[in-house]
Protein backbone atom coordinates (compact mmCIF):
# COMPACT_ATOMS: atom_id res chain seq x y z
CA UNK A 1 0.00 0.00 0.00
CA UNK A 2 1.00 3.82 -0.37
CA UNK A 3 1.95 5.91 2.15
CA UNK A 4 -1.74 7.97 1.05
CA UNK A 5 -3.57 4.64 1.66
CA UNK A 6 -2.39 3.96 5.45
CA UNK A 7 -2.88 8.02 6.00
CA UNK A 8 -6.70 7.10 4.74
CA UNK A 9 -6.42 3.77 7.09
CA UNK A 10 -5.30 5.63 10.16
CA UNK A 11 -7.63 8.36 9.68
CA UNK A 12 -10.64 6.21 9.57
CA UNK A 13 -9.46 3.69 12.41
CA UNK A 14 -9.07 6.52 14.59
CA UNK A 15 -12.22 8.45 13.35
CA UNK A 16 -14.20 5.40 14.14
CA UNK A 17 -12.43 4.90 17.78
CA UNK A 18 -12.79 8.83 18.69
CA UNK A 19 -16.36 8.21 17.56
CA UNK A 20 -17.07 5.06 19.64
CA UNK A 21 -15.64 7.14 22.64
CA UNK A 22 -18.05 9.71 21.80
CA UNK A 23 -20.74 7.26 22.31
CA UNK A 24 -19.21 5.73 25.41
CA UNK A 25 -19.16 9.19 27.33
CA UNK A 26 -23.24 10.49 25.83
CA UNK A 27 -24.16 7.03 27.30
CA UNK A 28 -22.52 8.16 30.27
CA UNK A 29 -25.57 8.38 33.18
CA UNK A 30 -25.54 12.38 34.28
CA UNK A 31 -26.87 13.31 37.76
CA UNK A 32 -28.14 16.76 37.22
CA UNK A 33 -24.93 18.67 35.38
CA UNK A 34 -22.07 16.24 36.61
CA UNK A 35 -21.32 12.92 35.49
CA UNK A 36 -22.44 9.77 37.24
CA UNK A 37 -18.87 8.02 37.17
CA UNK A 38 -20.85 4.83 38.89
CA UNK A 39 -24.02 4.24 37.75
CA UNK A 40 -24.79 1.34 35.76
CA UNK A 41 -24.62 2.62 31.78
CA UNK A 42 -27.74 0.11 31.04
CA UNK A 43 -30.37 0.26 33.70
CA UNK A 44 -30.95 -3.22 34.77
CA UNK A 45 -28.39 -4.74 32.50
CA UNK A 46 -27.05 -8.08 33.61
CA UNK A 47 -23.40 -6.45 34.26
CA UNK A 48 -22.84 -3.24 35.88
CA UNK A 49 -21.30 -1.61 32.63
CA UNK A 50 -19.97 1.75 34.17
CA UNK A 51 -18.11 4.45 31.80
CA UNK A 52 -14.68 3.42 33.91
CA UNK A 53 -15.36 -0.14 32.90
CA UNK A 54 -16.15 0.70 29.53
CA UNK A 55 -13.18 2.60 28.59
CA UNK A 56 -10.99 0.31 29.64
CA UNK A 57 -12.17 -2.21 27.56
CA UNK A 58 -12.09 0.81 24.42
CA UNK A 59 -8.39 1.11 25.87
CA UNK A 60 -8.02 -2.63 25.30
CA UNK A 61 -9.71 -2.20 21.85
CA UNK A 62 -7.76 0.28 20.38
CA UNK A 63 -4.50 -1.61 21.52
CA UNK A 64 -5.43 -4.45 19.81
CA UNK A 65 -6.66 -2.48 16.40
CA UNK A 66 -3.12 -0.33 16.72
CA UNK A 67 -1.16 -3.36 17.01
CA UNK A 68 -2.75 -5.42 14.34
CA UNK A 69 -2.23 -2.41 11.87
CA UNK A 70 1.56 -2.12 13.31
CA UNK A 71 2.28 -5.43 11.91
CA UNK A 72 0.15 -5.38 8.46
CA UNK A 73 2.53 -1.95 7.99
CA UNK A 74 5.81 -2.64 9.58
CA UNK A 75 6.01 -7.20 10.02
CA UNK A 76 8.44 -8.25 12.59
CA UNK A 77 10.39 -10.74 13.22
CA UNK A 78 10.52 -12.36 16.21
CA UNK A 79 13.34 -11.25 19.48
CA UNK A 80 14.93 -12.82 21.78
CA UNK A 81 14.99 -11.38 25.35
CA UNK A 82 15.81 -11.68 28.58
CA UNK A 83 13.30 -14.66 29.38
CA UNK A 84 14.48 -16.66 26.76
CA UNK A 85 11.38 -17.01 24.49
CA UNK A 86 10.79 -15.41 21.20
CA UNK A 87 8.17 -12.88 21.55
CA UNK A 88 6.48 -10.43 19.33
CA UNK A 89 5.07 -6.88 19.84
CA UNK A 90 1.49 -8.93 20.09
CA UNK A 91 3.22 -11.44 22.74
CA UNK A 92 4.57 -8.14 25.22
CA UNK A 93 1.70 -6.64 24.98
CA UNK A 94 -0.21 -10.01 26.28
CA UNK A 95 2.46 -10.16 28.58
CA UNK A 96 2.14 -6.17 29.75
CA UNK A 97 -1.67 -6.66 30.65
CA UNK A 98 -1.26 -10.08 32.45
CA UNK A 99 1.42 -8.72 34.91
CA UNK A 100 -0.16 -5.44 34.99
CA UNK A 101 -3.73 -7.70 36.02
CA UNK A 102 -1.57 -8.72 38.66
CA UNK A 103 0.20 -6.09 39.57
CA UNK A 104 -2.86 -4.10 40.16
CA UNK A 105 -4.47 -7.19 42.58
CA UNK A 106 -1.08 -6.87 44.71
CA UNK A 107 -1.62 -2.88 44.64
CA UNK A 108 -5.58 -3.63 46.12
CA UNK A 109 -4.25 -6.32 48.01
CA UNK A 110 -1.72 -4.12 50.08
CA UNK A 111 -2.50 -0.54 49.86
CA UNK A 112 -6.31 -0.53 48.81
CA UNK A 113 -7.97 1.88 46.21
CA UNK A 114 -7.14 4.16 44.47
CA UNK A 115 -5.32 3.06 42.05
CA UNK A 116 -3.28 5.67 40.93
CA UNK A 117 0.08 4.39 42.01
CA UNK A 118 -0.78 0.76 40.51
CA UNK A 119 -1.44 2.59 36.84
CA UNK A 120 2.04 4.15 37.38
CA UNK A 121 4.07 1.21 38.58
CA UNK A 122 1.69 -1.23 35.72
CA UNK A 123 3.32 1.79 32.96
CA UNK A 124 6.92 1.07 33.88
CA UNK A 125 6.17 -2.06 33.74
CA UNK A 126 4.83 -2.90 30.66
CA UNK A 127 7.90 0.15 29.43
CA UNK A 128 10.23 -2.68 30.81
CA UNK A 129 8.34 -5.54 28.62
CA UNK A 130 8.50 -3.88 25.82
CA UNK A 131 12.26 -2.75 26.04
CA UNK A 132 13.66 -6.33 27.36
CA UNK A 133 11.70 -9.31 27.31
Amino acid sequence: MTSARWTTVYLTTGTAMLALLGALVAATPRDGDAIDWVSPMIAGGWMAWTFPIALFFWVILCLLIGFTLLAIRFPETPRLGVLRIETTRGDRLFISLLGSAFLALGWLFFFGAPLWGALALCLVYAAAVFRWV
